[in-house]
């Protein structure tokens, strides 16, 4: 007996390792449309099925391979009727082959079993329904292969007790792996959901922020119109220049926004090192003019990595325009300073200056969304560049004292080096 119950539960474990697999690959695949859903099934399917004929357990003398038929049951289940026929196919050569059971027997009972799945699928009926014929289907068909084909001699009541017992297991296990592969995409589905709400959620937020964003200088603008007097010439110069920045500010604001929402990598193997030398001498001159030293240790050698060139620049450029605008000017000497470290599957890029610095609640806000102490900031460069290092598989981390220093940490990923 209790070699019996060894070989039912390292059969489940044989059936259902696959199917979990594909669980697991579905609820980490983003983006997978139906069609790969349904490739990745019909794998798990298969696979379960050859898992079961390599390894699987034989568990009762007479009827040894009962639970084999699982795969196909939960293929007729998911509506996978090419599977399911592939499947039948081969659990019909394999019962031949290690049973003996005649191929015309089993062609029909395979082919019964088709017949009623269609006629499932007609009346629309649930799960535990077609399970429920296919145990009636199976049942009748072992009673008449116990009688007429495995022990014709045998007592009635025996064989009845027998085929019982083999049913009520089959019955048992089929159910246990339904309710399993339901609940696992149950779950996905839930958790696919909730990311949905949680996106729709941020959507509606950035909508609402930008909105109120483009309102304030719009309702500026709207002020200063209002208070123009076209035969003032003195207004008109006072005025019109604000009215101007105000326009301009609310087109920066929407271009940030276009950028963050439009967000595209195309990696290719790119030179780190080359790559900040080419920011340091496009930025040098707006350094000099803020009388800031900049200070490179790019080491003279390559380091080929994985990234797009344009969008990197754009991160390093953005860190050294705020590094630039957070100068402290009551500070004789000013410098950023730039410093590269290798490890074994990762490299670090520290950028520090000395400027003004955040104080906690700055720095706790620093990727905030439209969060922002400049005066014309749109707060969208900062998460615009942490979005770009993500799509790098990097991060960024952000550590500053008030008054005193700001430092930004870029980690990312070795994966290759020429």
């Amino acid at each position: 007996m209790l070699k019996m119950f060894d070989g039912v539960f390292l059969n489940c474990i044989y059936l259902l390792f696959p199917l979990a697999i594909y669980v697991v690959a579905t609820a980490h695949i983003k983006n997978m449309d139906k069609k790969t859903n349904n490739i990745f099934l019909d794998v798990a399917l298969l696979s379960s099925l050859y898992v079961l004929f390599r390894y699987g357990h034989k568990i009762f003398s007479i009827y040894p391979m009962i639970l084999f038929n699982i795969p196909l049951l939960i293929g007729y289940l998911k509506h996978r009727k090419i599977t399911s026929i592939i499947i039948s196919i081969l659990l019909i050569i394999y019962y031949h082959h290690t049973i003996g059971i005649n191929y015309y027997l089993l062609i029909i009972e395979y082919l019964i079993y088709y017949i009623v799945y269609n006629y499932a699928c007609s009346r629309q009926l649930d799960h535990f329904s077609l399970i429920a014929n296919f145990v009636t289907i199976k049942s009748f068909i072992m009673s008449l292969e116990m009688f007429i084909i495995f022990q014709p001699n045998s007592n009635i009541i025996f064989n009845f007790v027998y085929i019982f017992c083999i049913m009520s297991l089959f019955t048992v296990i089929a159910y246990i792996c339904v309710y399993l592969l339901n609940k696992g995409e149950e779950i996905i589905d839930l958790n696919n959901t909730i990311r949905a709400l949680e996106k729709e959620k941020e959507l509606r937020m950035s909508l609402f922020k930008i909105t109120h964003e483009i309102k304030n200088p719009i309702a500026v603008c709207k002020g200063y119109l209002d208070m123009l007097e076209f035969n003032n010439q003195e207004k008109i110069n006072k005025y019109i220049p604000i009215v101007k920045d105000e326009i301009a500010r609310t087109l920066i604001l929407m271009d940030d926004f276009l950028d963050y929402t439009k967000i595209e990598i195309d990696k290719e193997e790119t030179d780190l090192y080359m790559l900040l030398e080419d920011t340091c001498d496009v930025t040098k001159p707006l350094f000099k003019r803020n009388n800031i030293q900049l200070n490179c240790d790019i080491p003279d050698e390559e380091l080929y990595l994985q990234l797009d060139y344009n969008r990197m620049k754009q991160v390093f450029v953005n860190l050294f325009k705020n590094s630039i605008e957070a100068k402290d000017n009551t500070k004789e000497e000013s410098y950023l300073n730039i410093s590269i470290a290798k490890s074994l599957n990762e490299v670090i890029i520290k950028l520090k200056d000395n400027g003004i610095g955040m104080d906690k609640k700055t720095l706790s806000r620093v990727d905030e969304m439209f969060y922002t102490t400049k005066e014309k900031g749109t707060g969208l460069g900062v998460v615009l560049s942490k979005e770009i290092i993500n799509l790098h598989n990097g991060s960024i981390k952000y550590s500053s004292i008030a008054g005193k220093y700001t430092m930004v940490t870029i980690k990312l990923p070795l994966v290759s080096e020429n």
